[in-house]
């Protein structure tokens, strides 16, 4: 065991050790300080651990001013990524015909006794432009189409004059002149083209029509009955009897001979690109009975597809 070395002591001090004599042998061990207040010289001095405790550790200082340089670098960086808000969407208004009058409308694609016809709102500026229907590329007509198993491949824009020849299908629009949207139109001009639309039908006399939106069936409804269709009115797909287009006077009949009761009318999804109300699946789950029963009449009447003139898809 090591020894602890003693101070010298001053002259006159007491001894301050003493013989301990616990042995057995009765040999004396080894003087031990006593605790008279000399043993204080070799106690370690606490201030500078102290002083050290109170002070900053070192590298401490380091790394806290890291924290905070890297918290810094944080809210920067999150405030450099977060996006900008996004600019709403102006809303439109009604704007004068002269507005688009640089723009032709479109072409109605109709021939006589067609199963169905399309029936769209008024050519947007970008299908004005091009000529043919539903040519915005964010516009899902053709793919609804497709997808329901209304033709059997996706059809390209260009091709929208040879529905007839192809798949016994035809296009018209509720207004003619286009516009940006369906909000540049006036009520009066829906009121017109609902009447339009019954002229069309009673001549052309199609099995059904197919309305390409809510909005044109209920400008169709507040013609007829002054009012918007009400929650509990309003449905998608076959409509009653009662609403189909078309109707004509007791003598009117078909190319068979038979009483001509009018179109019937199945009120399907726009398929705009803005109308992001219903999901896509949903689009096409309310798309896919129209379909469906169009196949059928095909198969039912022996409908085979014609050969397509080069003009029919210029």
């Amino acid at each position: 065991m090591g020894r602890i070395s003693q101070a010298k002591r001053p002259a006159g001090d007491e001894a301050s050790t003493t013989l301990d004599e616990d042995h057995s042998d009765g040999t004396a061990l080894p003087l031990t300080p006593s605790f008279k207040g000399h043993l204080d010289k070799f106690q370690y001095d606490q201030s500078p651990i102290s002083a050290y405790n109170d002070a900053e550790v070192p590298g401490s200082a380091q790394k806290l001013s890291k924290r905070t340089r890297s918290s810094n670098t944080t809210v920067a960086t999150e405030t450099a990524v977060s996006p900008r808000p996004k600019k709403k969407r102006k809303a439109s208004k009604y704007a004068e015909p002269s507005k688009y009058s640089h723009l032709s409308p479109l072409v109605d694609i109709l021939q006589p006794n067609l199963i169905c016809v399309f029936v769209g709102t008024n050519p947007g500026v970008q299908t004005a432009t091009k000529g043919h229907a539903y040519a915005h590329p964010s516009n899902h007509f053709w793919k609804l189409l497709h997808s329901s198993g209304l033709t059997d491949r996706r059809l390209k824009p260009e091709e929208d004059r040879s529905l007839p020849a192809l798949y016994c299908m035809g296009n018209t629009n509720i207004v003619e002149r286009p516009s940006k949207d369906a909000a540049e139109l006036s009520k009066e001009e829906l009121a017109a083209g609902t009447a339009s639309l019954d002229a069309k039908f009673l001549q052309y006399k199609p099995e059904a029509v197919c309305i390409v939106g809510k909005g044109i069936w209920e400008s169709i409804w507040r013609y007829r009955y002054g009012k918007n269709p009400k929650k509990a009115e309003f449905k998608y797909g076959w409509q009653d009897e009662k609403h189909n287009m078309g109707k004509g006077g007791d003598d009117v009949v078909d190319e068979n001979g038979n009483p001509w009761n009018g179109s019937r009318v199945f009120v399907t999804t726009s398929t705009s690109g803005l109308a992001a109300s219903l999901k896509p699946a949903e689009k096409e789950a309310i798309w896919r009975p129209f379909g469906e029963w169009v196949q059928k009449r095909r198969d039912e009447r022996g409908f085979e597809p014609r050969e397509v003139e080069a003009a029919q898809t210029a």
